[in-house]
């Protein structure tokens, strides 16, 4: 009871000289990015009404003719396409693209498949190749291309692939992840917009999960992706010809990748790299929403976290390697500079993810310990709950599930922030890949179509200290709040510190044995 008593006389005696003051600075800075934030999602909103209402179709905003047999010319009409398919270690899926790939519709002399196969487990090389073959023998152009080594990881191979005598005579590259099934049509959409528009260097296709309703945390990441396809990629495409490659399901003006200077492994986000470097050439870019190529979501929880983190620090990390190099930039203009760094980096790629943790994990429960300290209503609850109705209309079939939209992306924010901070300040795994695992159509099949659900038994795959660290604050805030507060957040308190017990023991998406 003394130390008890002690603790208790040292924070009393702290608290106004240094606590008050420290809270209410970060409670200005929090609802300063908050309102950042809310502007940018506004914005992209009266963006996507006008799209709609005006019909701005890519087809509209820029010359597209189908292409067509030339009677003279024959298949020589039609330009020479690559087909990039980068995977390592692939073996629940490597068919599936492979085989969607070969079955794009385009002339056959026309097109070069090109498998680029980092595997490191030799049985999974050879299934690769075997599959390879077997698309040859039926008369497909379709190249196995193989390195001794992983340097740059995909960038790294994608970079080897372009080497090859044979990629010379290609005038356009389709990049395509393991996981990626193109429908036979994508070629005939998407390379007529690069032929009739040489400002064009990229044309970015949408990405339509198969595997959405596989558990809750996919659905989460479908509201997530959708917003950032239905509004961020549209926005983006519509106002400055600008949007990050998503690194698949996508087509390169292979001239606009050689002027930027290829692809480059300085960080875990090569796409994003090249399209930032490519704009600043000068390149256009339209996103053709309404063309959509079927993947998977990673679904056990592990893959989610690695996948999350790849994509929260390379980002920063890029923006930090690039701030300066698009403020000196000649050829683009001072509002397309503003887009880039102030909108598409620092806002979406940084404040987004930093305001979500910080402000609605930390300083916010903090703020019930401190009743010195008061969030205005309007930080606390107007603002949030806009901008979550505006982020969830992208997949109006889960509207109903926006509570646990929010809780779950809370709990995402802990990882992002984190990830954000080490790209930042490029520490410890600032450039570390680890390839996000998918469990393909083969994880269904062995149990008779039913996904299993065995769960992992080595508890550092499933214990979590930071997420059970977070929630163990978050519960004792919502206690603290129900006895003595008079903000009423413990009914958020509780229900985001049961999230991160929930994530902090590894319940959260698929199990799988690994056995």
């Amino acid at each position: 009871m003394e130390f008890t008593g002690q603790i208790g006389l040292i924070w009393e005696q702290t608290k106004v000289p240094l606590v008050v003051p420290v809270l209410k600075v970060m409670v200005i800075l929090c609802l300063a990015m908050s309102a950042m934030l809310f502007i940018e999602r506004v914005y992209m909103g009266i963006v996507i009404v006008f799209v709609k209402l005006f019909r701005r179709k890519p087809e509209k905003m820029y010359k597209w003719e189908l292409m067509k047999d030339d009677v003279e010319l024959g298949n020589l009409g039609y330009p020479m396409v690559l087909v990039q398919i980068p995977m390592y270690n692939e073996k629940e899926v490597y068919q599936l693209s492979i085989g969607a790939a070969c079955g794009l519709s385009w002339p056959a002399d026309r097109v070069i498949i090109q498998v680029l196969d980092d595997s490191t487990d030799p049985a999974i090389k050879t299934l690769v190749q075997v599959e390879c073959q077997r698309w040859a023998s039926k008369g497909i152009n379709i190249k196995y291309e193989i390195r001794d080594n992983r340097n740059g990881y995909k960038a790294g191979a994608l970079k080897e692939g372009m080497k090859h005598s044979y990629v010379k005579q290609c005038d356009y590259v389709a990049i395509f992840d393991a996981d990626f099934q193109p429908e036979p049509h994508f070629l005939t959409r998407t390379i007529p917009f690069l032929v009739n528009n040489p400002q064009l260097g990229l044309v970015q296709a949408r990405w339509k999960f198969v595997n959405s309703d596989e558990c809750l945390m996919t659905r989460m990441q479908e509201m997530s992706l959708d917003y950032h396809f239905i509004v961020e990629q549209e926005v983006g495409s519509s106002t400055h010809a600008f949007f990050g490659f998503n690194g698949t399901a996508g087509v390169w003006r292979i001239s606009a990748i050689n002027e930027a200077g290829g692809w480059k492994d300085r960080t875990t986000v090569e796409d994003m790299d090249l399209a930032v470097r490519a704009s600043l050439k000068g390149w256009k870019f339209v996103y053709v929403g309404d063309l959509k190529v079927k993947n998977e979501l990673p679904s056990t929880f592990n893959a989610y976290r690695n996948q999350q983190h790849r994509w929260s620090c390379g980002p920063a990390n890029l923006f930090k390697k690039m701030a300066m190099e698009i403020i000196r930039n000649k050829k683009v203009s001072l509002w397309k500079k503003f887009y880039v760094i102030y909108s598409f980096f620092f806002v979406r790629k940084i404040v987004a993810h930093i305001v979500t943790f910080v402000f609605y994990c930390v300083v916010l429960p903090a703020t019930v310990l401190v009743p010195e300290v008061e969030v205005p209503k309007w930080g606390a609850v107007y603002i949030p709950s806009i901008i979550t109705l505006l982020n969830a209309v992208g997949t109006p079939r889960s509207l109903h599930l926006v509570l646990f939209w929010i809780i779950f992306e809370n709990v995402m924010s802990l990882h992002r922030t984190k990830a954000t901070f080490i790209g930042l300040l490029e520490a410890g795994r600032v450039n570390e890949w680890v390839v996000t695992e998918k469990l393909g159509d083969g994880l269904k099949t062995k149990l008779g179509g039913k996904t299993p659900r065995k769960p992992r038994f080595r508890i550092g795959d499933r214990v979590h200290i930071l997420e059970l660290g977070v929630g163990a604050y978050l519960f004792f805030c919502g206690c603290y709040d129900l006895a003595f507060g008079k903000n009423r957040y413990f009914i958020f308190l509780f229900l985001q510190s049961i999230a991160f017990f929930i994530a902090g023991v590894g319940y959260v998406g698929t199990m799988v044995s690994t056995s």
